[in-house]
């Protein structure tokens, strides 16, 4: 065909190209304005509106009203539900009929009692296809229904997305009728979306991006918009262009579908459950018209939410799985923070998730999936291999605020020296739409080029669910092999590591935590969800180790394992990456704290119970040896003239001023100050706290320049106890004309710390509280507790990688140590902490106002304790006391005459007996775990008191391994460790 030639001006060209589809200008004669023929109304549309979420048996029973489209409902987390009867026109045979359905909220098709199709207008799903092409067979009258939430895709956020939502928003449905879909307009369309992406991707300097805008612009002289038959001729230029293939050395995409939910966020657990439902039947939809498709899916508790909800749909999802297209990823119960839960609960959200996935599925994850959390533990590859699992997937590190982090495919080393391949998709994004864009980055970003050849591409809208679309597969399909973009392979997450550790020679290796530059004010935020999740931690710990005793005391004790399972469950659920964080919804804070009530009060009744079995035939004093000492020295608590106190308890002097603070706090056994002159320590201070966005998750650099002491005294420091066992004080400062906090510091005879109890009356807003030691050590490195060991971050920022850890994440202690002589800072409930030259610094209370508008306000009650030490924090048995702090002696009654006893005892100190618990396998067999803690190689004896008959190493998924047994001798159970290893054992009793 001829043309008069035109000028070879781009943007003309390609501005031409873009009008030509788009839904704003020129729709009346443009290939836009094709995509839909005929179309009529809906026979009725009728609806019921509920407060709450339920089944559809029960809301198909309900008494339905005449609805006219555009009318209001609400208000937001309600639910209204349709019915819809249509009429098919008879005319429309041979067509593909859609019934289109445009709202501003989250919806379900329902069809013959089955959920059949999500609709969400965020997630590019308006439409529910009727039929492919219409047949004389086919019902040509149809009854439907549609539930409705009363969300959006990202909840309903007052003004923003983030903000808190608003109770009183109102929806409606816009547009709703039956409409024929032209088919081969859309398949064009792609043709000229892609083709132009092409053109601006590659830019101007590219030859194949000039030929894309030249065939473009053919195409469009070619096609008629109104003439159906010119549209051959226009796929045909977009075929032959498409269809040039790439060389061998071109990198390969692995595409996977991916539906990234959210367990909770801006919405409830129980608006997720319906996320995975709507989410997880279109994809099995698209599965049915695209056998090629395979879509990755993680979190075992979503599954279950599925099975007990969607029962049809958890079969059909089964189906899949044994195809090899819905493919399970993770290992998890959830995609957990991969910073505050501890060492046990990580164990734990792989075991409750492979023994799920292994019991529905037949199968065990091989590769870690954690896209979206806030950082990760350096002890993550170790607990990785020990669940069977060697290959990791994340890509969060790429929302690094200050440095980029150097690669895309690596080894990353853990604490103890396990590797585990590692990818991050060098799209940086765990949504993609198969768009040139995302091609062209996957390739652009990808920081390992010559190293790694292939790159992983999750596609699919996420957060807060909605998955893949056809036309993003098709998307794909269309350039799965096209000369100047990469390869474009439909992949499985095994597939992709199978060819990252084949080609793995030439790859670096990252050692130690992934530490995120960003979101670190969730070490902090929503302290009653921190308080609530190492509390129950500790609850479930203890309840575990009195249930495996009283079992081996009397076996007709009935383990609480279906009880225990749920709590378990319940507590992994709330470490998901938006709950412990803190960066959740009011709603979802009220259901965890409700969650960590069910486990406290459980506690309660258990060990009533306990007792009765374990006083039979010995006491039992302790879930834990967490005895200070023998207490040989009282206390002395001296009021003196200057107002000041003097406490004295053998091991530490202290003095205290008026206001709290401490004047001076001295090792007696080493003669020495522990404050830097001039100085005092427990100084409570207040920093401004307005992040760039990102209120509860980010706490910026620039609030240190903001600093406030809190200074006013509403009551000065008095004596509370005076002498004996126990000595303490009390006093109470201002915070602000809103805030107070009332601290009681206790002194315990022969304890190596001082105890500060405190309560604080918080109602700020954009604040943050934070308690100060300025200490008498000069070290370049800090040691901060982590899960099963400890790792040392830098105390100075002479480079800007040390600069953006000003604020840090630890577990139960933080210790700054010279040779010989350091300062340790305990807690029982907190996670935030900044040591900066010589000054300890725990967080203890921020203020923000979205997602949550409430988040921390109210009265709040934890304890924190310094500690000075001689020699190095592992000789002064720091990690020995900061258990002590978080494990209270629970006392059991026992008559005079009984005969003390202990169960376990391990030789050496550096070695934690952590865990005690029957196996998942059931009764007979215990699970002991234990790590070494102090980063040394040792050998230690575990002697217990139990008849063991035999006893065996295991892996963290409680196999045994045949090969190693372990000798149980008289002197007990020999084991080496190598720093800061775990080692888990079965013991037959």
């Amino acid at each position: 065909m001829y043309h008069q030639p035109v000028l070879k001006n781009r943007r003309t060209l390609l501005e031409r190209a873009e009008k030509f589809t788009s839904d704003i200008y020129f729709t009346d004669c443009n290939l836009r304005g094709r995509l839909y023929g005929d179309s009529c109304p809906l026979e009725s549309i009728t609806s019921f509106l509920s407060s709450k979420r339920i089944t559809f048996t029960e809301a198909s029973k309900q008494n339905f009203a005449p609805y006219k489209v555009g009318d209001t409902f609400g208000p937001t987390w309600w639910t209204c539900w349709f019915k819809v009867t249509l009429e098919i026109p008879e005319s429309w045979r041979g067509k593909e009929v859609h019934l289109v359905w445009e709202s501003d909220g989250e919806a379900m098709v329902w069809r013959d009692g089955q959920p059949v199709q999500g609709l969400t207008k965020e997630g590019e799903k308006t439409s529910y296809i009727l039929s492919e092409c219409l047949k004389d067979e086919e019902p040509h009258s149809v009854t439907l229904y549609v539930e409705m939430a009363c969300n959006g895709l990202f909840g309903a956020g007052q003004g923003s997305m983030i903000a808190a939502p608003d109770p009183n928003r109102k929806f409606s449905v816009q547009r709703t009728e039956l409409v024929i879909f032209n088919r081969d307009v859309r398949q064009l369309m792609t043709d000229f979306e892609m083709l132009v992406d092409i053109v601006k991707e590659l830019g101007e300097g590219e030859q194949r991006g000039y030929q894309a805008l030249f065939t473009v612009n053919e195409m469009v002289n070619l096609c008629d918009p109104f003439d159906p038959s010119s549209f051959s001729k226009a796929h045909s230029l977009a075929h032959k262009f498409f269809s040039q293939r790439n060389g061998e050395s071109q990198h390969t995409v692995h595409a996977m579908g991916h539906c990234h939910i959210d367990s909770a966020w801006l919405w409830p657990y129980e608006e997720t459950i319906r996320k995975c439902g709507r989410s997880w039947v279109t994809v099995i939809r698209l599965m049915e018209k695209n056998p090629e498709f395979v879509f990755t899916c993680s979190q075992a508790q979503q599954f279950q939410w599925v099975k007990s909800w969607y029962p049809g749909l958890f079969s059909q999802i089964q189906h899949y799985v044994k195809k090899g297209q819905f493919i399970p990823v993770g290992g998890t119960w959830v995609e957990m923070d991969g910073n505050l839960p501890s060492g046990e609960s990580m164990v734990r959200q792989f075991l409750e998730g492979q023994r799920f996935f292994s019991q529905e599925f037949g199968m065990h994850c091989k590769e870690f999936w954690l896209p979206d959390t806030f950082g990760y533990s350096a002890q993550l590859p170790q607990i990785m291999q020990g669940c069977g699992i060697s290959n990791f997937l994340t890509q969060k590190l790429s929302w690094n605020l200050v440095n980029t982090f150097p690669h895309n495919t690596f080894f990353w080393e853990g604490l103890d020296g396990s590797k585990v391949l590692t990818h991050f998709p060098p799209g940086n994004s765990y949504e993609m739409k198969g768009k040139i864009e995302d091609l062209v980055k996957t390739v652009k970003n990808n920081k390992d080029k010559g190293r790694a050849n292939h790159s992983a591409a999750l596609f699919g809208f996420g957060d807060g669910g909605g998955g893949p679309t056809q036309l993003m597969l098709d998307r794909l399909r269309l350039v799965q092999d096209t000369d100047g973009l990469p390869r474009v392979r439909m992949s499985s997450p095994d597939e992709l590591f199978s060819q990252l550790q084949a080609d793995s020679a030439l790859l670096c290796t990252w050692s130690g935590e992934l530490f995120l530059e960003l979101h670190n004010g969730t070490y902090t935020t929503q302290a009653q969800i921190k308080q609530g999740n190492r509390q129950c931690e500790t609850l479930l710990h203890d309840i575990e180790i009195a249930s495996s005793l009283a079992l081996c005391r009397d076996r007709t004790f009935l383990y609480p394992v279906d009880k225990l399972q749920e709590l378990w469950r319940l507590l992994l659920l709330n470490q998901f990456h938006d709950v412990i964080p803190g960066s959740c919804i009011e709603m979802v804070v009220e259901d965890a704290l409700k969650y960590y009530e069910g486990t406290i009060y459980f506690t309660a009744a258990s060990l009533s119970l306990f007792r009765c079995v374990l006083k039979k035939d010995g006491s039992f004093k302790s879930l834990r040896q967490a005895c200070h000492g023998i207490f040989l020295t009282e206390l002395c608590v001296t009021l003196q003239s200057d107002g000041t106190v003097l406490m004295e308890n053998g091991i530490l002097q202290t003095v205290i001023n008026k206001n709290g603070t401490l004047a001076s706090l001295r090792l007696i056994s080493a003669n020495r100050e522990s404050l830097s002159d001039g100085c005092c320590g427990n100084q409570f201070v207040m920093f401004d706290d307005v992040p760039l966005y990102w209120d509860a998750w980010d706490v910026m650099d620039y609030h240190l320049q903001t600093r406030k002491p809190v200074l006013e005294v509403v009551q000065p420091v008095h004596v509370v106890s005076s002498g004996g066992l126990r000595g303490s004080v009390s006093f109470t400062l201002r915070i602000s004309d809103k805030s107070t906090v009332t601290q009681e510091m206790v002194v315990d005879a022969m304890c190596p710390y001082v105890k500060f109890n405190t309560e604080v009356q918080w109602a700020e807003s954009h604040k943050f509280l934070k308690v100060e030691f300025p200490v008498r050590v000069r070290s370049p490195n800090a040691t901060y507790e982590i899960q099963f060991g400890h790792l040392q971050r830098p105390t100075h920022r002479n480079t800007s990688w040390d600069w953006a850890r000003f604020e840090v994440w630890g577990h139960k202690w933080a210790d700054l140590s010279e040779h010989n002589f350091g300062v340790a800072l305990l807690n029982d409930c907190k996670y935030g902490y900044s040591i900066h030259q010589n000054t300890i610094t725990l967080s203890l209370l921020r203020a923000p106002k979205a997602p949550d508008a409430t988040a921390d306000m109210g009265t709040h009650h934890f304890t924190y304790a310094i500690m000075p030490h001689a020699k190095s924090f592992q000789d002064a048995s720091v990690i020995q006391s900061a258990y002590n702090l978080n494990f209270p002696l629970r006392l059991i009654p026992c008559s005079p005459d009984t005969v003390p006893w202990s169960a376990f005892s391990v030789s050496t100190e550096s070695v934690i007996l952590e865990t005690i618990k029957q196996t998942e396998g059931g009764k007979g067999t215990l699970v002991v775990r234990l790590y070494e803690s102090h980063g040394s190689s040792v050998t230690a004896t575990l002697h217990t008191t139990l008849p063991v008959r035999e006893a065996w190493h295991c892996d963290l998924l409680e196999r045994p391994d045949p090969t190693q047994p372990a000798c149980v001798t008289s002197e007990g159970i020999t084991l080496k460790f190598s720093p800061f290893q775990i080692v888990s054992l079965l013991l037959i009793v």
